[in-house]
């Protein structure tokens, strides 16, 4: 850790999950008043971007410490404000730098927020995540995030890469997820979940009826949509980055204009459900990033991570949860005509299965 000036700089361990968001986070104390750096740009950082010579000038702040700076006015070029990371300097400009927190610097920290926890041991806990929940800290959500409740409910989780967090749900969907206690377990989940050694299953309504086989297996790749940096896309791998994908779509009910279906993961990609059912003609209701529109009163995507198996890493026991469908989501399948028998297993069950 260091010390400079009120400002207190270190390397969290609770980094943002890779391609979600920066991959380090500079936490700035509590200051009376921020403290501002006048500095000089040397002949040696002439044509280079403002950023890189920032991070030259001010080497005990990350980059990225420094690229939130410049984005929220807090640094001076000759004067100048509206600046980009990738403006260029000249020898002899002036940089007036304000060193103050950030909305991202200050992100992880710890916030009473209730969880419907499902399952809890020494290991590992299961919650049951509410639509509207973000799961970790990203830009327009630096808080009240699942990783900010999860480290106010256990200092363990201070010292957890993602307060212990080894796979997301976007925030508009409900459902199950897994949470590492401590950093053995973390590993160990991570590796099961790429090995697919976890089974997760999800229930979606969605629109226009089902036709054709009962299941079916969608492989499409996806990755960022060209068009649109900010949602997904199935993409031609020979021409586009992304990965193989693959689902597993079983039809359990239909009616006039909606299908009511389950989804396995047989992989792990940002946006997946949405992207496929959107690909194979069935958009997700509610879900308007993919052409889905609201139905049955639901507001939100339509899609409940319904179903959590896997083999508990420490005890080596066979794990199973199975969580209900919530209200908004029961209510729109039953206005639009459908119908759904749900199994709960509570913690009580789960309990039973580890004994």
């Amino acid at each position: 850790m260091k010390k400079q000036n009120q400002i207190i700089s270190i390397e969290h361990p609770n980094t943002l999950i890779p391609n979600e968001g920066e991959t380090d986070v500079e936490f700035a104390a509590d200051l009376p008043e921020p403290e501002w750096r006048q500095l000089v740009v040397p002949a040696s950082a002439h044509g280079e971007r403002l950023d890189k010579t920032l991070a030259l000038l001010v080497p005990e702040f990350s980059r990225s410490y420094l690229q939130q700076l410049i984005a929220t006015n807090a640094v001076l070029l000759n004067s100048a404000q509206t600046l980009k990371s990738s403006t260029r300097v000249k020898a002899g400009d002036a940089l007036t730098v304000e060193l103050r927190p950030t909305a991202q610097s200050q992100a992880f920290k710890p916030e009473v927020i209730e969880l419907n926890v499902v399952y809890e041991d020494e290991w590992l806990l299961v919650i049951n995540k509410p639509a509207g929940l973000v799961v970790h800290p990203a830009p327009g959500n630096w808080s009240g995030t699942l990783l900010n409740g999860l480290l106010a409910r256990d200092s363990r989780a201070m010292s957890l890469p993602r307060a212990g967090i080894v796979h997301r749900l976007d925030k508009h969907t409900s459902g199950l997820m897994v949470v590492a206690r401590t950093r053995q377990v973390m590993d160990q989940l991570v590796d099961m979940i790429a090995r697919r050694d976890v089974s997760r299953q999800y229930i979606a309504l969605a629109h226009q009826p089902w036709a054709g086989p009962k299941t079916r297996l969608v492989e499409l790749p996806v990755g960022r949509d060209p068009k649109n940096r900010l949602r997904m896309a199935v993409v031609d791998l020979a021409r586009q980055a992304g990965k193989s994908a693959a689902t597993e779509v079983t039809a359990i009910q239909s009616a006039a204009g909606f299908c009511l279906v389950s989804c396995k993961l047989h992989t792990g990609r940002t946006h997946q459900i949405r992207v496929h059912m959107a690909a194979i003609g069935h958009c997700l209701v509610a879900d308007e990033v993919y052409g889905g529109l609201p139905a049955g009163g639901l507001q939100r995507q339509a899609l409940h991570a319904c179903r959590l198996a896997f083999k508990h890493p420490q005890k080596g026991a066979a794990l199973v949860f199975n969580c209900p469908l919530p209200e908004d989501l029961r209510d729109a399948i039953a206005h639009i005509g459908l119908s759904y028998n749900e199994t709960i297993s509570n913690a009580a069950d789960c309990a039973k299965q580890i004994a």
